[in-house]
């Protein structure tokens, strides 16, 4: 199947979805599929420091086309970012027809694959990602309608939990029985635990996008009620993203020094499963997900794992179970917590093991990129859906259009 996939987010982006992308592009490879893969990225200063920038890098086997977000470096013009990604993609087809167009992310990317499909007849797949459910459509009616759009004429919609669909369809109002629930996965080859042993204080890990909306401050807060009741431990904070120069305010204004929170910034892809091998517990106090892939690769990498009960999470984890959950934004529950697993050995090492084992059995690759096909197989001939308009309303007010990196 000759196959075009239109990702918003792939390296040298920092996010979840670049690696998700990554892996499942493998796989497609390995199936003896014909990908192709239209990847939007940031070229300006601020961009690549904040998120990463730059035209994606090679993949191989597959045909890659990068694409500079313009638009949304000048102004959040969304709508001009779109318009290249159909014609690209029309481009493309004309040079060799597609079988079949995957967006990940309902917006934009969703959005400019449903114009396509419908300009050449194939059908299409949208992967509905974090952003998609948590707040795309509730910053102003031109990302509402083209989110409604998406999920109700998209040939297919994978997502990654049933929580997130209710989230999904609570505020957009869309039919639950339309979605095909895919869950995250990770690459558990690349992902092992490390070396057992650490004689030191227990080591706490975050990794990924430094954020607010993933919960980086309250982790911050928390380690503060930590000190204060003399607990020991030592902290990385790993990652780029809107919050990193917040975040080591809220250090210095607590007076943690270097030694005690250490801020290592951008992480090579490669880099990345030795930094959780150096780690004991694995801390994700995030708002909202679609499905995390850090805390699968935390899992994989047989650390435990200290959460929320948020949207996203709750589909991977359970309290107690595989893992410790307070609710989003309680600092003092998340100290609590933090408290907890530091100073209970046996149970920071049962929520590893147990965790580990869950991750090995359901969230492998393989079986995740095989669902994926599936869904491609029950498609494909299908004619896209095409019952609705090509223009959206024009609602100056939103507010990613100020700060379009937030999307």
């Amino acid at each position: 199947m000759r196959i075009c996939f239109v990702s918003r987010r792939y390296f040298p982006a920092i996010s979840g979805m670049s690696v998700y992308a990554q892996n499942l592009l493998r796989e497609l490879v390995e199936a003896g599929h014909d990908v192709t893969m239209i990847s939007q990225y940031r070229g300006d200063a601020f961009g690549t420091r904040v998120y990463g920038g730059g035209p994606p890098p090679d993949v191989p086997g597959v045909r890659v086309i990068g694409l500079e977000q313009v638009g949304e470096q000048t102004g959040g013009d969304f709508e001009r970012d779109i318009e290249t990604m159909v014609e690209t993609i029309l481009a493309e087809h004309r040079k060799q027809p597609f079988d079949l167009l995957h967006a990940q992310y309902g917006y934009p990317t969703g959005w400019a694959v449903l114009l396509a499909s419908k300009r050449i007849g194939i059908p299409n797949v949208v992967s509905i990602q974090g952003g998609d459910g948590h707040w795309v459509g509730s910053c102003c009616e031109t990302h509402r309608v083209a989110m409604c759009e998406v999920l109700a004429h998209a040939n297919a919609l994978l997502i990654g939990g049933r929580s997130f669909v209710t989230e999904v369809c609570d505020r957009l109002g869309s039919d639950p029985d339309r979605f095909t629930i895919v869950p995250g996965a990770v690459d558990t080859a690349r992902f092992t635990p490390g070396p057992a042993g650490h004689a030191g204080p227990v080591r706490l890990f975050y990794h990924g996008r430094v954020d607010r909306r993933k919960g980086v401050l309250d982790f911050i807060d928390a380690l503060g009620l930590l000190r204060a009741r003399g607990v020991p431990f030592e902290t990385v904070i790993s990652g780029i993203g809107p919050d990193v120069d917040s975040s080591k305010a809220r250090a210095a204004e607590l007076n943690f020094s270097e030694a005690e929170i250490r801020f290592t910034g951008y992480a090579d892809y490669h880099t990345v499963p030795d930094l959780y091998r150096r780690a004991d517990v694995f801390v994700s106090p995030t708002y909202a997900e679609g499905f995390s892939n850090t805390i699968l690769e935390a899992m994989a990498a047989g650390l435990a794992v200290v959460s929320t009960h948020a949207v996203g999470v709750s589909d991977c984890l359970r309290d107690g179970e595989n893992g410790l959950l307070v609710q989003p934004g309680e600092v003092e529950a998340l100290a609590d917590a933090l408290q907890r697993v530091i100073e209970d050995e046996a149970l920071r090492r049962r929520l590893a093991r147990d965790g580990l084992d869950e991750c090995r059995r359901v969230y492998s690759w393989s079986a995740v990129g095989r669902r994926i096909m599936e869904v491609y197989a029950e498609v494909a001939g299908e004619r896209p859906r095409t019952g609705f308009a090509d223009t959206l309303p024009h609602d100056p007010s939103c507010r990613f259009r100020a700060e379009p990196h937030l999307l």
